[in-house]
């Protein structure tokens, strides 16, 4: 019996098991995936700090516009100062104490923009009673019209009647006297009506003068009055008293004057060119032309004012400012302009398949190339007659496999 289980078990033991096992596991498989995928990153970051952008350093230098200048066409210097031909210390019509002010130093104004408010008590005083007399006079006419309309009916009655002789013709008579006083008294009481309403018409500009407003546009360039204080158009009360609330400049009326020495006046003439210079911007040259020599000297300082008009308007150019002017002559000055030329750096300038070239900055760190046309010679600057204009950024020593297009990196100094 016990051999016969020890065969069963050993037959059970050889029995092939045909359930499936579990499936094999794919670990391996994602993370050589994954190793892939940050192979490909890694590849396209190189490419892009190193492939595509293969920016190159570079130094980089202006192109320059240079001339004879206007020292070299000048025939005379002055010195003098820029002076407003439109300047107004800007005052009320009347008397009074101001109320408000509505302005401060460097404010820009309009023509007829309120800058200041007087009290208008008296004003608006006066105003009333015109107006009160006026009211009067218009009741007056009425009472007159009304007596005349009275007047008139009664004696076109008497009329009637004194041709039936049923009264006197004295009572007639009597009757048309008093008609004709109440039409003189009605054209009187008429005319009181319009010297009212022109009194009246008065009163408001009393009022309308408490306000202060500007002349002309302009910039204010003084403050005079403070809210409180007296104003008056004259100069009384021992000097308490002020007489404006500000000054006002035309900027558009700036000019430069100057004087010119008696002996040197003779090469001063109208319309001549000139080219100022401010001591406050001195590197700043502005074209300006004589616009007249005011016919009169100056016998202590034997000179003569010339006025110079400037040809360009700035911000920077205010009142009071020390100015040089160069006169020029006329056709040299033309020279001059024609003379002026522009430099770029011998080293920025080289040969590109037989053209003469250089490399400008472009937008986007680029550099664009442009093909030049120069004068003859050597040396540190070469003189552009084409391809460049003035303010231009061109690369100095480019290297030799520099191209239209190429990225490049400014080094620092």
């Amino acid at each position: 019996m016990n051999n016969q289980n020890s065969q069963a078990d050993l037959l059970k033991e050889l029995r092939i098991d045909r359930k499936p096992g579990p499936p094999p596991s794919r670990r391996g498989l994602w993370i050589a995936i994954a190793v892939a995928i940050a192979l490909l990153l890694a590849v396209l970051a190189a490419w892009a700090l190193f492939g595509r952008d293969r920016s190159v350093e570079v130094r980089t230098a202006p192109v320059v516009a240079s001339g004879g200048g206007a020292a070299a066409a000048s025939v005379l210097d002055a010195s003098g100062y820029v002076v407003a031909r439109r300047m107004a210390t800007v005052s009320a019509k009347i008397t009074g104490r101001v109320r408000e002010v509505l302005i401060e130093e460097g404010m820009t104004v309009e023509e007829g923009q309120v800058m200041a408010t007087l009290d208008p008590v008296d004003a608006d005083a006066q105003r009333s009673l015109s107006a009160a007399q006026l009211a009067a006079a218009r009741t007056q006419v009425g009472n007159v019209q009304a007596r005349l309309k009275e007047a008139e009916a009664n004696a076109r009655r008497l009329q009637s009647l004194v041709q039936q002789q049923l009264v006197s013709r004295a009572q007639y008579e009597q009757a048309v006297a008093e008609r004709d006083s109440l039409r003189a008294q009605l054209a009187s009481a008429q005319r009181n009506v319009d010297v009212a309403g022109d009194q009246l018409k008065i009163a408001d500009i009393g009022v309308d003068n408490t306000v202060v407003r500007a002349p002309f546009d302009g910039v204010v360039v003084a403050k005079a009055a403070q809210p409180g204080e007296i104003v008056s158009p004259l100069s009384a009360g021992g000097g308490f008293t002020r007489t404006g609330i500000g000054t006002v400049v035309d900027m558009d009326s700036l000019e430069i004057e100057v004087d010119v020495g008696e002996a040197y006046i003779g090469r001063v003439k109208p319309k001549m060119p000139v080219e100022a210079t401010l001591n406050a911007y001195p590197d700043w040259k502005i074209p300006a032309e004589v616009i007249a020599i005011v016919p009169t000297a100056d016998r202590g300082k034997a000179t003569v004012k010339v006025r110079v008009a400037l040809k360009e308007k700035d911000p920077r150019i205010v009142p009071d400012m020390g100015a040089s002017v160069s006169f020029l002559e006329e056709a040299r000055a033309a020279d001059e302009a024609q003379r002026r030329t522009l430099r770029v750096s011998a080293a920025a300038v080289v040969e590109r398949d037989g053209d003469t070239v250089a490399f400008a900055l472009a937008g986007d760190d680029r550099v664009e190339r442009r093909v030049l046309r120069v004068a003859g010679g050597t040396g540190a600057q070469r003189e552009v007659l084409s391809g460049l204009a003035p303010g231009d950024e061109v690369v100095l020593d480019p290297p030799a496999d520099m191209a239209d297009g190429d990225r490049i990196r400014i080094a620092q100094q």
